[in-house]
C-alpha cells in the first residue's frame, strides 16, 4: 500500500474512532444519569452525608464494574461512561504517536511517547488510589 494511502486512511479514520468513542461515552453517560434520576434519585445527597458524619465509602474493584452494571447499576453506567470517556485523549495521543512513526519525525515521536506514558501513567495511578 503506498504511503500516500496510508497516511490517507490514518488522517480519516482517526476521528471517525475519536468521534465513535465520544459518542458511546456520551450515550453511557446520558443512559447513566437517567437510570440514576429514575432509581436512585438520593444516592449522592445520602453519600454526602454519610461522608460528612465520617463514614468514607472506600473504593470498589473495578471488576465488579460490570457486574453492577449488570444488576441495573446507575452508578457503574456512569463510571463506565466517565472510563469510556478518558479513552478519547488516549486514542488521539496514540494515533498522533502512529502518524509521527510513519514520519519518521523522531522529535514528535519522542514528544508523544512522554505525553502517552504521561496519560497512562495518569489513568493507572487513578485506578490505584
Amino acid at each position: 500500500m503506498p504511503k500516500q494511502e496510508e497516511d490517507r486512511i490514518l488522517r480519516e479514520w482517526t476521528p471517525i474512532l475519536l468521534r465513535s468513542i465520544l459518542i458511546a461515552a456520551m450515550i453511557l453517560l446520558v443512559a447513566g444519569l437517567i437510570l440514576d434520576y429514575t432509581f436512585a434519585p438520593d444516592y449522592f445527597v445520602e453519600r454526602y452525608h454519610a461522608v460528612q458524619q465520617g463514614h468514607l465509602i472506600g473504593k470498589e474493584k473495578f471488576g465488579l464494574l460490570f457486574d453492577r452494571i449488570r444488576e441495573g447499576n446507575p452508578h457503574a453506567v456512569l463510571t463506565l461512561g466517565l472510563f469510556v470517556l478518558t479513552l478519547v485523549p488516549l486514542a488521539r495521543v496514540a494515533f498522533c504517536f502512529i502518524l509521527f512513526i510513519k514520519e519518521r519525525d523522531y522529535t514528535y515521536v519522542a514528544l508523544t511517547a512522554y505525553v502517552l506514558a504521561g496519560l497512562i501513567v495518569g489513568v493507572l495511578v487513578g485506578s490505584v488510589g
